[in-house]
């Protein structure tokens, strides 16, 4: 196990990955594999005492793979912690000008769920949900971006990664604010592309497939999701956060530097695919190959 470890290493100690959302799901599956491939993490998290067991878990498997592990307790979206955390960061590579943060993570989930349109106004969202979600789960992206290159944090090879969803291009029931803050992550993610090229930064978002993480359970009828998206996707499984964390490491590897401005399918095609029943049908034998 360890030979392959060293085998892998293809970061440098000099090197860290800023993950915002570290504590589960995609932010916390992605510190744990860039940790294995070589990269030492500052993770940002917001948890309370009853879910602080998942965050030592992670640290634990950042410092078993040999890296340094930072993690700061704190609401992501607030702009004094937000400039106090990058400011620790600015201290901690004070006296070497080879450290560098080469890799950000958005993953961010805290949204409101709630419909637009209802009969009673207690039963929609309102504008504080929708300003929150969209601070939360969007524009938070821009302002650590903003936070990281004015104290030049970030060099040339830098590489942002912003997770989405297909609910940034599709609807559900009560999902309104978050489709329009993926929607917005998005964007941002096509600005800063433009805006990061002459840094020799690049910015792409990432698009999972369904993924049972907690952030998942809060929706409503998460199971008929996790139902379908298992019928729809080609290889008849969720995507789980393992698999985009590794995406993530081959996305942030030094030959990936030409791909910016996208939005990057980890999905094993789910996306695609248009559900009309294809696992019923196949179980079928009489329609089979009819078509």
């Amino acid at each position: 196990m360890k030979h392959d470890a060293k085998h892998e290493h293809r970061f440098k100690p000099n090197e860290w990955a800023l993950v915002l959302g570290a504590s589960s799901g995609f932010g916390g599956a992605a510190a744990v594999e860039l940790a294995k491939a070589g990269m030492n993490v500052f993770g940002v998290h917001l948890d309370r005492a009853a879910t602080m067991p998942a965050v030592q878990h992670i640290i634990k498997d950042i410092k078993h793979a040999g890296r340094e592990a930072v993690f700061f307790n704190i609401n992501a979206a607030d702009a004094i912690k937000r400039n106090e955390t990058l400011d620790e960061i600015q201290e901690r590579f004070a006296g070497d000008s080879h450290q560098t943060v080469r890799v950000l993570v958005h993953s961010l989930a805290f949204g409101t769920l709630k419909p637009f349109i209802g009969r009673k106004p207690e039963d929609t969202i309102t504008q504080a949900q929708m300003e929150m979600t969209l601070d939360v789960m969007a524009n938070s992206l821009v302002y650590w971006t903003q936070g990281l290159v004015t104290r030049n944090l970030m060099k040339k090879g830098g590489r942002i990664f912003a997770m989405t969803s297909s609910g940034g291009h599709t609807v559900l029931p009560a999902y309104g604010a978050v489709s329009a803050a993926k929607s917005a992550l998005e964007s941002h993610i096509r600005q800063l592309a433009m805006e990061l090229g002459p840094y020799g930064i690049t910015a792409n978002a990432v698009m999972a497939g369904v993924t049972d993480t907690p952030a998942l359970r809060k929706i409503p009828n998460a199971v008929n999701m996790i139902e379908i998206a298992r019928a729809k996707n080609p290889f008849g499984r969720l995507t789980t956060p393992e698999d985009v964390a590794k995406a993530i490491v081959l996305f942030a590897d030094e030959s990936a530097y030409w791909i910016s401005g996208n939005v990057l399918g980890v999905d094993g095609g789910e996306d695609v695919v248009s559900f009309v029943g294809q696992k019923r049908e196949h179980s079928d034998h009489g329609h089979h190959g009819r078509h």
